[in-house]
């Protein structure tokens, strides 16, 4: 209860401190990034938006207290099944049940770090996706449903933030 009171009471001076067109509903993705970027670290554009869209389920570009609330319980508390099912949907960039084969490319293509001295960086990223694939495509299909995702993580943990940093670290 004194977790969520806590949540609660951050929600409202983010809001507060927001002062956007959702004032009164919660606040936006600039405000919800700014909030990752200064607890967590987060730092990658492209994540944090696909964060923000996981917690904003109703998908009206607001998160609103219970979305708060919900999210990051599942962010900072959740079991390893509500982990997978949350990092899929953050790896899941249509939304088609599905991460296929571009976009597991455009996700390590945007949180790799770029080396000058590499002479194609997108054929690194191209074998970085082979691998993911073998390695997690249990079916053989070409692309990872759920399940490939969920037995891949299972049997090995350290595959959950596999295609980009998702979660918070351990502090």
């Amino acid at each position: 209860k004194s977790e969520v009171e806590c949540l609660i009471q951050l929600f409202d001076t983010l809001v507060s401190k927001s002062g956007n067109r959702f004032a009164a509903a919660g606040f936006d993705r600039d405000t919800f990034s700014d909030a990752l970027h200064s607890a967590f670290g987060m730092t990658d554009d492209m994540m944090m938006d696909r964060v923000f869209r996981t917690f904003d389920r109703d998908n009206d570009g607001c998160i609103n207290v219970v979305e708060w609330v919900e999210g990051l319980s599942v962010f900072l508390r959740g079991t390893l099944e509500e982990r997978i099912k949350y990092c899929f949907e953050v790896y899941d960039l249509n939304g088609d049940g599905f991460i296929s084969r571009e976009e597991m490319f455009q996700m390590l293509k945007n949180s790799l770090l770029k080396q000058p001295s590499e002479e194609d960086p997108d054929e690194a990223v191209k074998d970085l996706v082979d691998v993911a694939l073998k390695k997690m495509d249990h079916d053989h299909d070409g692309i990872l449903s759920f399940m490939d995702f969920e037995k891949a993580v299972r049997d090995e943990n350290l595959l959950l933030e596999a295609f980009g940093p998702c979660l918070p670290d351990i502090k």
